[in-house]
């Protein structure tokens, strides 16, 4: 039985940030996340898990076979890239004009 959970959980990582994998078999792989799934707690990633489908031809004279794609994988095993330490980092927050900004815990630097 799935275990469904009444609330969301909070991901550090959105769609469009640039993320580095800490673990696992695509490690040091860096890529840009192409989905955000917070219910599950996975995220796909451009270029990152590549799973071979098996896809049925859908219409008439449509080609099936096997396709290479992107799967998800779980969030906790990247890190968003920050571009001035060159490296994955944790993300803070500031308040910059009344607005909360997500920036590099490290540097500073805004994400």
């Amino acid at each position: 039985m799935e275990n469904k959970t009444k609330y969301q959980k909070k991901l550090a990582v959105r769609r469009d940030d640039t993320v580095i994998v800490i673990s696992g078999d695509d490690k040091g792989k860096k890529g840009k996340v192409v989905e955000v799934a917070p219910g599950e707690g996975k995220i796909i990633v451009e270029g990152v898990n590549i799973v071979t489908k098996h896809v049925r031809p859908r219409r008439q004279g449509e080609q099936g076979g096997l396709i290479k794609t992107e799967g998800p994988f779980y969030a906790c095993k990247v890190q968003i890239f920050c571009s001035k330490c060159n490296k994955g980092v944790r993300v803070a927050h500031k308040i910059v004009d009344g607005k909360k900004t997500r920036v590099c815990a490290k540097c500073g630097e805004t994400l």
